[in-house]
């Protein structure tokens, strides 16, 4: 993937505000096609989940540390997608054995 692509996939929580967390690692499952790439994507689409159940179940007055705990699982998603996307497509090194596509 482009180095521009890949900043703009990194930054897609960012300007979502962690709402779409989980479409750069989806993204780069789907491209690599391997296995390793899906715990990934679950791993930041649990956040996602947490974050809109806790947002509908919570009271309306809510302030203080449980307010700021409802903010909690957005900055993990959020972050964690920017940096997964920033850093899992590394180019690939001449001499180190091509990266191959598994179904």
């Amino acid at each position: 993937m482009a180095p521009a692509a890949s900043a703009l996939l990194a930054a897609l929580p960012a300007i979502t505000l962690g709402i779409l967390s989980s479409i750069p690692s989806l993204v780069i499952a789907v491209r690599r096609r391997r296995m390793a790439d899906w715990p990934a994507c679950a791993a930041f689409t649990a956040p996602n989940v947490a974050w809109v159940l806790q947002a509908a179940l919570a009271p309306e007055e809510t302030r203080g540390a449980k307010s700021g705990a409802e903010l909690l699982p957005a900055l993990v998603a959020t972050g964690g997608a920017a940096a997964h996307a920033l850093l899992s497509w590394r180019p690939w090194q001449p001499g180190s054995p091509a990266p191959e596509a598994t179904a």
